[in-house]
């Protein structure tokens, strides 16, 4: 039986799928950021995989660098290996391979697409200082910002501040800043107090809700950028997401109202997750056509 594995790697975790040469997915698997020493082998391993040989093997890398293509070559025994990014997989998972545009809100934020003609386009990713806006980083910078200005008097009223000292046990939204500075709270685990924002946001903080709306339009705006470069302005386009952000219902609602706003845009729930994603392009490297099929 040929043996083909898709890897998302991420900056918050390394997914790993594994399916047979009909489609059928034997098993998925987790581990650390694709960055960590071991990621590979511990999302093969508990995808139910260990020292097997691939036919085809896709990684998709979240900033991608030479030394974890690498550690996935060393990781992974395979006759044929994909490396393309983070974005690519996600489009063609969310969107089983066809057209489209995904957006991408996670802890940083970006857009990408590819057209009926194999071109592609992105927008955003210019990471966490000069962009990822609508990113659950930006939110927390956002939620800071706003504890900060509430502190010295010049900001609107917000529980944002009291929630973020109740999460991280820091005396005051300055101690919590410097905190923020320092490796105790790298860009990831910033990032993962982002839904205090949603939860500010359902008690009536309207602070929140604006940070929030931003953050959907934020992400709507860069989809426009690309299905503008890639797609004519009467061409029907698949619109999709990804990343935990989208968790958020109001940052969704916002999304969609605003990118649908324009003419042939549809805003579609995706059909696979972006290691699914890398599976499909694994079959397809090995000129394998199939329909993914669930365990």
């Amino acid at each position: 039986m040929r043996l083909f594995l898709g890897v998302d790697g991420g900056q918050s975790g390394t997914t790993a799928v594994i399916g047979d040469e009909t489609g059928r997915i034997l098993g998925t698997g987790g581990g650390p950021a694709c960055r960590h020493p071991g990621a590979f082998e511990e999302a093969i391993r508990t995808a139910g995989a260990a020292k097997v040989e691939f036919e085809s093997a896709c990684f998709g890398l979240s900033g991608g660098q030479p030394e974890t293509e690498a550690a996935a070559r060393a990781a992974v025994r395979a006759q044929h290996y994909v490396f393309t990014h983070d974005a690519a997989i996600a489009l063609t998972g969310a969107l089983g391979g066809e057209p489209g545009v995904i957006v991408i809100a996670g802890t940083g934020s970006t857009a990408f697409g590819r057209n009926a003609a194999g071109k592609e386009a992105r927008a955003g990713g210019w990471g966490y200082i000069y962009g990822d806006e609508g990113g659950a980083f930006d939110l927390v910078r956002g939620a800071l910002r706003a504890a900060l200005r509430q502190e010295e008097g010049w900001g609107s009223p917000t529980t944002l501040g009291e929630l973020l000292l109740a999460a991280t046990g820091a005396r005051d939204a300055n101690e919590l800043m410097h905190r923020f500075y320092t490796p105790e709270f790298p860009r990831e685990s910033v990032a993962a107090l982002a839904p205090l924002v949603d939860r500010a946001a359902a008690s009536g903080d309207a602070v929140a809700h604006e940070l929030l709306n931003q953050a959907g339009q934020a992400l709507a705006t860069i989809v426009g950028v690309v299905r503008t470069r890639l797609f004519g302005p009467e061409k029907r386009v698949a619109i999709t997401y990804s990343g935990g952000v989208f968790r958020s219902p109001a940052v969704l609602a916002r999304f969609r109202m605003l990118a649908e706003l324009e003419d042939g845009i549809c805003v579609v729930e995706p059909q696979h997750s972006p290691a699914e994603g890398a599976l499909i392009t694994a079959y397809r490297t090995a000129g394998i056509a199939c329909t993914l099929k669930k365990q």
